[in-house]
């Protein structure tokens, strides 16, 4: 499978009574296809997959499907407890007619390497669809080392893997490893051009929620081989994107989504809202960015 492409994991619009707004997400759908990216990834960690009951994560799910069923590559975060857990999460994914999947090891148990590679293998064997592997330790307790990277990638329906462990020496091992039909992905925003340098064409980016159609254009400029464009756009959206990754993530991709004259509330506990000096210095630095592309 070819994962190149700007690849967005959708936030989850709430309204103002925290319940799901099935109009905003369709919208917002809409607006990511326009904007040209590659591919929606549904119920990942910017989408807050874990607040979200059996019921709403399906309603994510089917709507985001309907939605860009034929137009764009959906991709279903499966991220799960368990082996059992993820392959029910699968199973309806497959259902609604999903093309890939996106998994991470099981948060909180912290498994062991040879556990790590048992638990991929295990789920892989367990569907046709096209898996990511989503390696994000901050987040997750563990690293899926190289080693088990490389391992994993032996797996047929094992296809690439998001890295989002800030660590880029483990990026150019892996690109330089040229394992065939497997891909690096983009997982860290602010390293970005950084990743397209070292030819990755892929980009699973929560900042993408914010900025679509800017990071479309900055990878074109990368497969055209125009560094200078690629370092002005990068340049232009980093103050936006740092202030992201130094915290508040979730809370501040859905605050972007203003750029886009759509509402998608607040985030859902165990989250809660930004401070008013925090949103306000966020939505400051959009703004800049918004008057230095007209200028």
């Amino acid at each position: 499978m070819n994962l190149n492409g700007i690849l967005v994991p959708i936030v989850t619009p709430f309204d103002a009574n925290n319940q799901l707004n099935e109009a905003a997400l369709e919208r917002l759908v809409e607006c990511f296809i326009e904007a040209g990216v590659g591919g929606i990834v549904a119920c990942g960690t910017t989408g807050e997959y874990y607040a979200l009951s059996a019921q709403e994560r399906r309603r994510v799910l089917e709507i985001v499907a309907n939605t860009g069923r034929g137009r764009t590559t959906l991709i279903a975060g499966v991220n799960s407890m368990s082996p059992a857990e993820a392959i029910s999460r699968i199973r309806e994914a497959e259902e609604l007619g999903y093309e890939a999947l996106m998994l991470s090891p099981t948060p909180y148990s912290l498994p062991g390497q040879n556990e790590v590679v048992a638990y991929f293998k295990e789920v892989a064997a367990a569907t046709e669809l096209p898996i990511v592997m989503y390696n994000f330790p901050a987040r997750i307790g563990i690293q899926i080392e190289l080693e088990s990277v490389y391992e994993l990638a032996k797996v047929k329906n094992i296809v690439g893997i998001k890295e989002s462990s800030g660590n880029f020496s483990r990026v150019v091992a892996m690109v330089n490893a040229n394992l065939p039909d497997f891909q690096v992905v983009c997982g860290c925003d602010d390293q970005a051009a950084d990743f397209l340098f070292w030819g990755v064409r892929s980009w699973i980016s929560g900042g993408a929620n914010v900025f679509p159609a800017e990071q479309v254009q900055m990878l074109k400029a990368a497969e055209q081989g125009d560094w200078d464009s690629v370092r002005r756009m990068m340049a232009a959206m980093l103050p936006a994107i740092a202030a992201m990754e130094s915290g508040n993530y979730n809370q501040k991709a859905k605050l972007g989504c203003v750029r886009h004259g759509i509402d998608v509330g607040s985030v859902r506990l165990p989250l809660l809202p930004v401070d008013a000096q925090e949103r306000d210095d966020f939505l400051a630095q959009i703004n800049a960015y918004q008057v230095e592309q007209e200028a």
